[in-house]
């Protein structure tokens, strides 16, 4: 529920609830950070081996933090390619028992219903995959849940936030190690790769970017409908107020050309 606060000056000030924060954000979007650790690169063919979620909300001081966290080990779906440098770089044995692995509608459809609850409960129309990276873990999201067969994922279809543009374009950066590094977050190397660890820091980087647009005061960038209208009006007013100057001045060259042409027919008669 909306907040409403009477300052001294008799005017109310409305405080948004961290719900109503999270539905105008992102255009009506949750946004989900998810890594995935895979057995290779097609998301058609190669196994998705790791999957792992943090759910993003804002709390009472308006600022974006972590929420809920969520992680699977999946069993190779039948018939997966299974590349052995990838199995190799991620240290990861499928055989292993002790991985606790379970198939991919065990792991993802609880998780996609969970999200759902979250995308209705903040009053939003869906979830947004935010990644680094970000389309090569929608990509094997996706291809997962075709093979499910599941039609009512909380993802969209194909938008992203990828954390990946977003520390090249603001740090300078785009690994992601490195770009936690720049804005001081610690980062433990030998824990990289793993999806819940990736998950947490790119979260981290995520929330970092938000809430320090929000503290230099650069977000919104739009400027509201008022000042947009007043704007374009001044603009408007502007527009014909040169127009017409420019099109006295043509007039009177005009003018000035045709008396000088008259004058000048005259004197030679």
């Amino acid at each position: 529920m909306t907040t409403n606060i009477t300052l001294e000056e008799n005017t109310t000030t409305t405080i948004p609830t961290p719900e109503e924060l999270m539905k105008n954000r992102f255009r009506g979007f949750l946004p989900v950070v998810i890594d995935v650790e895979t057995a290779g690169f097609n998301p058609k063919t190669d196994a998705l081996l790791e999957v792992a979620a943090v759910t993003l909300k804002f709390n009472e001081e308006g600022l974006l933090v972590k929420d809920q966290s969520f992680h699977f080990n999946i069993e190779p779906f039948e018939g997966a390619n299974l590349e052995e440098a990838n199995l190799k770089f991620l240290g990861i044995d499928v055989t292993n028992p002790l991985r606790g692995a379970v198939t991919e509608r065990t792991a993802l459809i609880p998780l996609f219903k969970d999200i759902s609850k979250l995308v209705k409960a903040n009053g939003c129309k869906r979830a947004v995959l935010v990644g680094h990276n970000a389309h090569f873990d929608h990509s094997f999201i996706m291809a997962a849940t075709e093979r499910l067969n599941y039609k009512r994922s909380p993802f969209h279809p194909f938008s992203v936030l990828d954390t990946s543009t977003l520390s090249s374009v603001f740090l300078g950066q785009s690994v992601l190690s490195v770009a936690c590094q720049t804005i001081g977050l610690e980062f433990d190397n030998s824990q990289a790769h793993s999806a819940l660890y990736d998950t947490e820091m790119t979260a981290d980087l995520f929330c970092y970017f938000i809430n320090r647009l929000q503290e230099l005061k650069h977000w919104p960038l739009a400027l509201d409908m008022q000042e947009r209208a007043e704007l374009a009006s001044q603009n408007k007013d502007r527009y014909h107020t040169n127009h017409s100057s420019e099109t006295n001045t043509e007039t009177t060259v005009a003018e000035t050309t045709e008396s000088t042409s008259v004058i000048t027919e005259e004197m030679n008669d």
